[in-house]
């Protein structure tokens, strides 16, 4: 084998550093260059096999912590203190170093193989664990760079994110090794990485064939609107301007939108001003037989709640309480605990509330209950109108239904269940910006709907025996 020795170690880590670093800057976070992630690893894991394991560590975990600075401004429009970003990025340094380590520790120990999926199984393993205790789900993961991908996005109707993150990181990890064993051993080279290209050219062909079958029907027309407006205290100003919503949802209705979705936290709707406001959109709903989902602040005497009120046509009004909220900004309102379905002659719909979609868990239920078409209030901050207004695209792929989110500092957005964005528009393109679309409401069975997080078990499985195989080699 080559020599794990570098005759030029501080050039050649810092050129790793800043190779890496770079392609993740530019290829993950708030605005994605999605081609860019495949090959950002390369660099530290070439240099990881030529270095000494402190020196492999120091440029991972730097690399890592240097590519989040992507986000800094992010955290500082939210007012998070700096400590923040460190508490966010911060694990997935330490982690990294830690996954290179092993990856480097098993390729030197003469186990290419298992050093192939030690990386990939690692970083999966991470963003699963911190999905099931961190407030903000799977928002993080890598897979989000690829939303644009769309072949491979498919790959999320398999394994959900997870099988994304790990392919990500595989080929990278085939190409170091396969670069690494070119001399010593060439068959095997080409074997890593033939298997590698293999996996990545089968997902892809699956995506190809599955982005051809037309999403079931029927097709539904739905209208979205929303205005670049904080939420309105209790009193008049949240029923003037629950007012001027209905007026522009009339119209989306005269264009037959049989959905309207209005978005989160439009006003603050108290006991007093209950019946007012729920009149003038329940007016609108039973006049036009569309069915209007609104986001408001509900409080109560007891509680408040962060809710989407349902009114369809001569009927009473329906409820959703959010699941998920945001922290620090929203742990005042009591978490939601059930879905809402709304069943009719062109399918079943689920109402869900911007951050519940960050999250498994709702979509996954909403899929098993054979939801075709979400109807999602929200609301994003401008400048993550990319990177947050489109995370709900993969849940949409993942568990088989389309979505209609209408986010204020954001975008109106209309997608398929193969990740396709059928029609967006700005928030801030208009006082009241609205659009209209068509969109297929047919349910799609999906593996990761029905048996959920069975790759992330798998992949931790793996991790525990690639750790072994590593105490176990000279």
């Amino acid at each position: 084998m080559e020599s794990a020795n570098s005759s030029h170690p501080v050039i050649e880590g810092a050129l790793a550093f800043a190779a890496t670093a770079a392609l993740l800057y530019f290829g993950n976070g708030l605005n994605p260059i999605w081609p860019l992630v495949w090959f950002a690893p390369l660099p530290v894991l070439w240099f990881a096999l030529r270095s000494s394991w402190p020196g492999a560590a120091l440029v991972a975990g730097l690399t890592w912590l240097a590519a989040g600075l992507n986000l800094w401004q992010y955290l500082h429009i939210l007012g998070l203190p700096p400590a923040a970003w460190l508490g966010v990025i911060g694990p997935g340094a330490v982690v990294f170093a830690l996954a290179v380590l092993l990856f480097r520790s098993l390729v030197l120990r003469d186990a290419p193989w298992t050093a192939l999926i030690s990386l990939p199984a690692a970083w999966v393993t991470f963003e699963y664990l911190r999905n099931l205790s961190w407030p903000h789900g799977t928002a993080g993961c890598l897979a989000y760079s690829q939303l644009r991908f769309l072949p491979f996005l498919q790959t999320a109707s398999l394994t959900g994110p997870w099988g994304m993150d790990f392919v990500l990181l595989l080929l990278p990890a085939a190409i170091a090794i396969a670069f690494h064993l070119r001399r010593s051993a060439p068959r095997q080279s080409g074997q890593i990485l033939a298997a590698a290209l293999g996996t990545v050219a089968a997902l892809l062909i699956f995506g190809a064939v599955r982005l051809a079958i037309p999403q079931p029907g029927p097709n539904v027309r739905v209208g979205l609107v929303a205005a670049d407006k904080n939420t309105s205290p209790a009193g008049a100003a949240t029923l003037q301007l629950t007012q001027q919503y209905a007026d522009q949802a009339k119209y989306l209705a005269a264009g037959g939108a049989q959905a309207i979705v209005l978005p989160e936290k439009l006003g603050t709707i108290t006991d007093p001003t209950l019946a007012a406001t729920d009149q003038i959109l329940q007016q609108l709903a039973s006049q036009t037989g569309s069915t209007i989902v609104a986001g408001f602040d509900r409080e109560t005497s007891a509680a408040a709640y962060n809710q989407a009120r349902v009114y369809r046509p001569h009927a009473a009004v329906a409820t959703y309480d959010k699941e998920h909220m945001l922290p620090p900004f929203e742990l005042r309102f009591t978490p939601g605990t059930s879905l809402l379905l709304l069943h009719n002659a062109s399918g079943t719909r689920g109402i869900a509330i911007c951050k519940d979609m960050d999250f498994a868990g709702p979509s996954r239920k909403y899929g098993r209950a054979r939801a075709g078409l979400m109807l999602v209030p929200a609301w994003d901050f401008n400048i993550d109108r990319v990177w947050h207004g489109h995370i709900a695209i993969m849940r949409g792929v993942a568990d088989g239904f389309s979505i209609a989110r209408a986010a204020k500092f954001g975008f109106l957005t209309v997608s398929d269940n193969r990740g396709r964005i059928l029609a967006e528009r700005r928030s801030d393109s208009a006082p009241f910006a609205t659009l209209l679309a068509l969109v297929p409401a047919g349910h799609s069975w999906t593996l990761f709907q029905a048996l959920g997080d069975w790759f992330a078990w798998l992949v931790i499985a793996l991790l525990g025996w690639a750790v072994l195989r590593m105490a176990s080699r000279r």
